[in-house]
């Protein structure tokens, strides 16, 4: 399959289910009300899918390398307020994990992508 759009890519797809995963468990009782860790984890799921569309975008692999880094780094800070929120009861245990396991879907997708155009670009060293 041919990837055309930021939309084609299954890093950006799996992303995409793991924010609508967040905001599913951002707006149960307990954890809604708590306005700065929701802020947070619905922030950094949804800055994984802009950068990796961003990135995509800016017909750059140099420049998509660069963003890919940043929604890698997002993943993490989805993950670690997943902690948080387990932690203060407003999540079970659960659904923890179904939504960190989706996020590492997402990372390990975003590494496979990181190593094809870290590979591409030394390949086209070589080249020249």
């Amino acid at each position: 399959m041919k990837i055309i759009r930021f939309e084609d890519l299954e890093s950006w797809q799996k992303a995409r289910i793991a924010t609508r995963m967040v905001y599913e468990l951002a707006r149960k009782p307990a954890f809604s009300k708590d306005y700065r860790l929701t802020g947070q984890i619905t922030g950094a799921a949804i800055s994984i899918m802009n950068n990796i569309a961003e990135g995509f975008d800016s017909q750059s692999n140099n420049v998509f390398v660069r963003y890919l880094k940043i929604s890698r780094g997002s993943v993490s800070e989805v993950e670690n307020c997943l902690y948080v929120a387990v932690d203060q009861n407003y999540i079970t245990q659960d659904e923890f994990r179904k939504v960190f396991d989706q996020s590492e879907r997402v990372r390990k997708l975003i590494d496979g992508t990181l190593r094809y155009l870290r590979s591409n670009r030394a390949q086209r060293n070589q080249r020249d």
